[in-house]
C-alpha cells in the first residue's frame, strides 16, 4: 500500500509517520471467538446516551469498547451529541425558546454547555451535559476503554475529519498503542471515511452502510470494516464480506447495529459477525458468551 501525497503531506503535520505499520493496523478482538460487544452512544439503554455518564455506566457493567457521535459547533469546538439538532437530548427549547431549529450548529459551546443532556432521560440523571470530545476522551482513557467514533453528518461540517484527527493526537488517541488497539473511526460518509484513510492511513475505518456485494471491493481500498444495520444482514452477505481483505490487509470485518435482544444477538454471532453495537451491551454479551460460532474468526479490532 503507497501512502498518498496528501496523507504523507498532512500526515507529518499529525506525527503518524513512524506509526504508518499498514500490514499490522488492525486491532486484535477482544474475544476472538466471539462477536466484539460496542456500548453504542455509551451504555444507552442505562443512562442518557453520549454523555460521560454512559460512558460510566458502560464501565461499570464491563464493557471495553463505546461508541459515539462527533460534531461541531457555531464556534468551532467538537462535542458529542447524535442528532443534528439538540431537541431530543436536551432542554434547548426551554433555555432557549426561540432559537428554532436549535441546530448544533447554531449554538456556541458556551451556549451548549448551558443545556441539562439527561433529564429527558432520567430525573436522576438531571444536570448532564453535552460533553466535548476532549471530555470523552479523557474519560474512556480513565477506564481504559477502546474507542469507536463516528463522524456524524460531515457533510455539515467541513473539514471536521482532520479536526477531529487533531484533537485526537493532541489528547494522546494517536500514538501507536491507540491507533493499534484501541480507536476505529467510522461514518456513513464514505468521502468521510475516505478523507480519514488519506490523513491517517494507519487508523483503522469502517463504512456504516450495506453496499451492494459487488461494490464491496471499492470500500475496501479505504476501509477495515462494512458496518450495516443487523436488519440488513444475512449469512451469505457476511461471508461474501470476509472473502475480502480490506485497507490492511486483514479481512474485511463486519460490526453490526443497533442489537438490543439476546435472540438477535446470538443469530447474527451465528452468521459470522465481528461486531455487535448495542444499547443493551450486557444482554449481548451475555447472549454471545461460550462456544464460538462455526466461522472462522477474524483476529482483529463499532453505529450510528
Amino acid at each position: 500500500m503507497r501512502i498518498r501525497p496528501l496523507a504523507a503531506a498532512v500526515g507529518t503535520f499529525l506525527g503518524f509517520s513512524s506509526l504508518f505499520l499498514p500490514t499490522t493496523a488492525a486491532q486484535a478482538a477482544d474475544h476472538p471467538h466471539r462477536p466484539v460487544v460496542v456500548a453504542h452512544r455509551g451504555a444507552s439503554a442505562y443512562a442518557p446516551e453520549n454523555t460521560l455518564a454512559a460512558v460510566d455506566k458502560a464501565d461499570d457493567l464491563g464493557i471495553t469498547w463505546v461508541e459515539n457521535d462527533v460534531q461541531r459547533t457555531k464556534d468551532g469546538a467538537l462535542v458529542v451529541i447524535h442528532d443534528t439538532d439538540l431537541k431530543r437530548t436536551t432542554n434547548v427549547e426551554q433555555v432557549f425558546p426561540d432559537r428554532a431549529p436549535w441546530k448544533v450548529s447554531d449554538f456556541t459551546l458556551e451556549e451548549i454547555r448551558q443545556l441539562d443532556a439527561g433529564s429527558w432521560f432520567s430525573s436522576a440523571y438531571a444536570g448532564a451535559r453535552v460533553p466535548t470530545l476532549q471530555d470523552y476522551l479523557e474519560r474512556v482513557s480513565a477506564h481504559r476503554q477502546k474507542l469507536l467514533l463516528e463522524i456524524k453528518a460531515p457533510e455539515l461540517y467541513p473539514g471536521i475529519e482532520l479536526q477531529t484527527l487533531l484533537e485526537l493526537r493532541r489528547s494522546g488517541w494517536l500514538d501507536h498503542h491507540h491507533v493499534h488497539r484501541k480507536l476505529i473511526i467510522q461514518s456513513f460518509s464514505a468521502d468521510s471515511v475516505q478523507t480519514v484513510h488519506k490523513l491517517r492511513p494507519d487508523v483503522k475505518t469502517g463504512f456504516l452502510g450495506t453496499p451492494d456485494v459487488g461494490d464491496l471491493g471499492k470500500y475496501a481500498e479505504y476501509v477495515d470494516q462494512i458496518n450495516p444495520s443487523h436488519k440488513t444482514v444475512t449469512p451469505q452477505y457476511i461471508a461474501a464480506l470476509h472473502q475480502l481483505r480490506g485497507a490492511h490487509g486483514r479481512q474485511l470485518e463486519a460490526y453490526t447495529w443497533t442489537v438490543n435482544d439476546g435472540p438477535t444477538a446470538a443469530r447474527l454471532k451465528g452468521y459470522g459477525v465481528d461486531g455487535i453495537i448495542t444499547n443493551t451491551p450486557d444482554v449481548v454479551r451475555d447472549a454471545t458468551a461460550g462456544s464460538a460460532s462455526n466461522h472462522s474468526s477474524f483476529v482483529g479490532a463499532s453505529a450510528s
